[in-house]
C-alpha cells in the first residue's frame, strides 16, 4: 500500500511526486472542496454563527476520486499551502476523508525543494485549530457583510452590486483621494539656479539660490524673483565653504508579497493579479534539465522579511564567489518585519541563490524570467555590502545671497554592483573647486512652479497604503483591487485609479450607515483581533458577536431610511447603429465600454477606443488603442474587421529609417526603446537616441 498526499494544484502534485518517489500517490483537491453555499447565507444566526458547508458545486467527482484513493493508502497527508487558506483545505479534507481528529497528517513547508519537502514529511503535525478559527472567523466576517449589505444596495441603488468588507475601504481610499485632488488649491513658486562656470579645463554645473542674509529664501511669485535676480546679476560668486563627507547607502530588504508586487508594477508594468499567478507558478515548480521539476522560489504569501540561517550562509559564499571579499558585510543583515508580521514565514527569495537567472532563462516564459530575476537580484543585493559615496556640498556667496550645489561620487558600489541601474541618480559629480575661488556665472534661469495635488493611486502605492494601514493581507490585494474594477466602482487609466460615480455614491452611503465598515482604523483592529485569534488569544464566535450585534442594528436602520437612488446612465456622443438609441457608457470587468441602453432587445456594445494619431502601414486608417479578450493593451486598425493589422507595442508616429516601417515603443520601462515592427528588419533605439548593438548591425 502506498500513502496519499493531497495539495491544491496538479503542478504542485507534479512536484512532490518527483521528490517522494513511487511509494506516494499525490493528488490535487483544486482548491476548496468545501465552501459556505452561493445561493444564501449559510449562516446559523442563533446558533453561535455556525456555518453550513456544503460540497461545492462540480467537486463531488475529486472527492469521490480522493476517497477511492484513501481506501487504498497506508496513510493520507495532507500537504496545502502554510496559511490559513492552506490549513482550512486540510481541515475540511480532513473531515470529509474521516480523517482522526487530532491525527499527524499535515505537513508543512516553507519551499517546493527535495531538502525542505523530505523534512516536513518526516514532521507532520495535527491540523491547527486556532488557524483554521482565524480563517472561518474572516470567511464569517466578509459573508455577514456582503451577504446582508449587498442586498440592500441591490433595492436602493441597482442590482448586481456587492459591498465587501474590505475591497470598501479600498474603494473609499480612491473617492478620498479624489476628493483631496478635487479640494486642491495649487500655489505659485519659483526657484533660481546659476549656471557656474570653474576649474581648469572650464567646466559647467548649477547651483541653486538657498539663502538670503542667512534666512532661508522662498519666490513666491515672478516679481519677487525678477527683484533677486537684478539684485544677484552684477554680484561676484565666490566658493565660500566646502563641506567633504561620505554616506552609506544600504540594500533595501528582501520582497514580501506586498513590495513584491509594487516592485512588479512599477518596475515590470505587471498587475497584482499578474504578479501572484506568475509567481505561483515560480513556486509550485518549473520543468528544468532533464525534466526535473523544482520550486524556484520559497512560499509567496508573506508578510515576513526574515531569511533562514541557511539561506543567508548560502547567499554569503555566492557573493564571495561571483564578486569577491569586499562584497560581504562583516554580518549577515537582518531585517526587521513590519508589526504583526507572520514571523513563521521567510520573505519571498530564490530557493538556492546559485540557481542564477541566466542558467534557466531558457526553461521560463518572458514573464516567468523577469519575475524571478527582480527576486534573485533583491533577494541577493539585501546581503551584499552597502554602497559607498563621495559628497561634497559647495556653499557660494553672491552679494547677500547663498547658492548651494551639491556632488556625489560612487566610491564602492557595494550592492549597485549587483543592481547597477539603482544608483545611477544617485552620481552628480562636481568640478574640483577651492574655497575662496572666484567663479564666472554665465547665466542665472528662474523657472515657475506650482504645488500639485496629491497623485491618484497607482496599484503599487494603493497596495502599500493597504498595508500601511493594516487593511487586508498579504494574498488578498491583489483580488482587492481585481474586484473593486470589476464591480464599477473605480477604473484604471493610464495606470492610476478613479473612482466612479457609482463607486463615489456607494462609499457616501457606507460612509453614512456604516461608518465602522468603512473605516480603515476598524478594519486594520479586526485584522489583528483575527492575529490573536491563529494565536489562541482569542475565541472567535466572540470575536464576531461583538461585531455583529452593533452591524445588525445598523442594516435596520438604513433598510428604512435609505431612499431609492436613481442613478441615470451616462450618456456619450454616439448612436446605435442597430436601432438608433444613443450610446451610453458601461462598466465592465475591463473598464469602461459602450453599450446600447435598449438592452436586452437590443445588444450592441462598442469597444472605446483611444486614437494614437499614428496611420496604419497597411491601409492609412487609424491605429487605435484597443483591448483582447483578456483585458491587455493592443492597438489596431480602425478599419477592422476589413483591416486586420495589430501591434501590441504602443506605434510611434516615425518611420523606422532603415525600411520605412512602422515604429513601436518596447515594453521595457528600465530601458525603453523603439524597435520596427517589421520582423525582418531588426532595427532598434533607445528612445534617449543611442543606438544598439542590434541596430549598428
Amino acid at each position: 500500500m502506498s500513502y496519499l498526499v493531497i495539495v491544491e494544484s496538479p503542478s504542485k502534485a507534479r512536484t512532490i511526486g518527483r521528490f517522494l518517489g513511487r511509494n506516494y500517490q499525490v493528488k490535487a483537491s483544486m482548491g476548496h472542496l468545501i465552501d459556505l453555499p452561493k445561493s444564501k447565507l449559510g449562516i446559523d444566526l442563533d446558533q453561535n454563527f455556525a456555518p453550513e458547508y456544503i460540497l461545492i458545486r462540480g467537486k463531488g467527482k475529486i472527492l469521490k476520486e480522493l476517497r477511492q484513493a484513501k481506501k487504498k493508502a497506508k496513510k493520507v497527508f495532507l500537504a496545502a499551502d502554510p496559511d490559513r487558506e492552506g490549513e482550512a483545505i486540510c481541515w475540511h479534507l480532513g473531515q470529509a476523508l474521516e480523517l482522526e481528529q487530532d491525527g499527524s497528517y499535515r505537513v508543512e513547508f516553507n519551499e517546493i525543494t527535495k531538502t525542505a519537502v523530505l523534512e516536513a514529511f518526516n514532521n507532520p503535525r495535527p491540523i491547527n485549530q486556532d488557524r483554521v478559527d482565524a480563517q472561518q472567523a474572516r470567511r464569517i466576517l466578509d459573508r455577514l457583510v456582503g451577504y446582508q449589505i449587498s442586498p440592500l444596495l441591490w433595492r436602493k441603488i441597482r442590482g448586481g452590486l456587492s459591498a465587501g468588507r474590505v475591497q470598501s475601504v479600498a474603494v473609499r481610499l480612491i473617492c478620498d483621494r479624489e476628493q483631496e485632488i478635487e479640494n486642491f488649491i495649487k500655489e505659485e513658486y519659483w526657484t533660481l539656479e546659476a549656471l557656474l562656470i570653474a576649474g581648469e579645463p572650464e567646466s559647467t554645473f548649477k547651483a541653486q539660490l538657498a539663502e538670503h542674509r542667512g534666512k532661508k529664501i522662498e519666490l513666491k511669485n515672478r516679481e519677487e524673483t525678477e527683484t533677486v535676480v537684478e539684485a544677484i546679476r552684477g554680484a561676484r560668486f565666490i566658493v565660500e565653504q566646502i563641506k567633504k563627507g561620505r554616506r552609506l547607502r544600504r540594500p533595501v530588504a528582501p520582497f514580501t508579497t506586498s513590495s513584491l508586487q509594487q516592485e512588479a508594477s512599477t518596475k515590470l508594468g505587471f498587475t497584482g493579479k499578474k504578479t501572484m499567478f506568475i509567481a505561483q507558478q515560480l513556486y509550485e515548480g518549473i520543468k528544468l534539465e532533464a525534466g526535473e521539476q523544482l520550486g524556484l522560489v520559497t512560499y509567496i504569501r508573506t508578510d515576513s522579511v526574515r531569511v533562514s540561517a541557511q539561506a543567508q550562509g548560502e547567499v554569503r559564499r555566492f557573493i564571495q564567489e561571483k564578486f569577491g571579499d569586499k562584497y560581504i558585510p562583516p554580518k549577515p543583515y537582518q531585517y526587521r518585519s513590519r508589526k504583526g508580521a507572520q514571523e513563521a514565514h521567510e520573505a519571498i527569495r530564490p530557493t538556492s541563490v546559485f540557481r542564477e537567472p541566466s542558467s534557466i532563462e531558457s526553461f521560463l516564459t518572458r514573464d516567468q524570467f523577469r519575475l524571478y530575476q527582480l527576486i534573485w537580484n533583491r533577494f541577493t543585493a539585501s546581503q551584499m555590502a552597502p554602497a559607498r559615496f563621495d559628497r561634497v556640498t559647495v556653499r557660494i556667496s553672491a552679494g547677500d545671497y547663498i547658492f548651494r550645489a551639491t556632488g556625489s561620487k560612487l566610491r564602492f558600489p557595494g550592492f549597485l554592483a549587483l543592481l547597477k541601474d539603482a544608483g545611477e541618480e544617485e552620481v552628480k559629480e562636481l568640478p574640483t573647486l577651492a574655497e575662496g575661488e572666484i567663479l564666472t556665472m554665465q547665466e542665472l534661469l528662474p523657472e515657475q512652479h506650482f504645488t500639485q495635488p496629491p497623485a491618484r493611486y497607482s496599484e503599487a502605492s494603493l497596495i502599500k497604503a493597504l498595508e500601511e494601514k493594516g487593511i487586508g493581507r498579504p494574498s488578498t490585494y491583489a483580488p482587492i483591487i481585481s474586484t473593486i474594477q470589476t464591480r464599477g466602482y473605480v477604473i484604471r487609466e493610464n495606470r492610476r485609479f478613479s473612482p466612479t460615480e457609482l463607486g463615489i455614491i456607494v462609499v457616501d452611503l457606507m460612509k453614512e450607515y456604516f461608518p465602522e465598515i468603512i473605516d480603515s482604523g476598524f478594519t486594520a483592529e479586526m485584522e489583528k483581533r483575527l492575529d490573536r485569534i491563529e494565536e489562541g488569544r482569542l475565541e472567535w464566535v466572540k470575536v464576531l458577536a461583538e461585531f455583529y450585534s452593533p452591524f445588525e442594528e445598523r442594516l435596520k436602520v438604513a433598510d428604512q431610511k435609505i431612499k431609492k437612488v436613481e442613478l441615470p446612465p451616462e450618456e456619450s456622443t454616439e448612436t446605435c447603429p442597430q436601432c438608433g438609441k444613443t450610446l451610453v457608457y458601461k462598466h465592465g470587468r475591463y473598464g469602461r465600454f459602450l453599450a446600447c441602453p435598449g438592452f436586452p432587445k437590443c445588444r450592441y456594445t462598442k469597444n472605446i477606443s483611444r486614437d494614437t494619431g499614428v496611420k496604419c502601414p497597411l491601409d492609412g486608417g487609424r491605429l487605435v488603442e484597443r483591448r483582447s479578450k483578456k483585458g491587455r493593451t493592443f492597438y489596431g486598425c480602425d478599419n477592422y474587421p476589413r483591416c486586420r493589422f495589430a501591434v501590441w507595442d504602443k506605434p510611434l508616429a516615425e518611420k523606422c529609417p532603415r525600411c520605412g516601417g512602422l515604429l513601436v515603443q518596447g515594453s521595457s520601462r528600465r530601458n525603453p526603446v523603439k524597435r520596427c515592427s517589421v520582423k525582418e528588419c531588426g532595427y532598434t533605439e533607445r528612445l534617449n537616441g543611442e543606438t544598439t548593438g542590434e541596430e549598428q548591425s
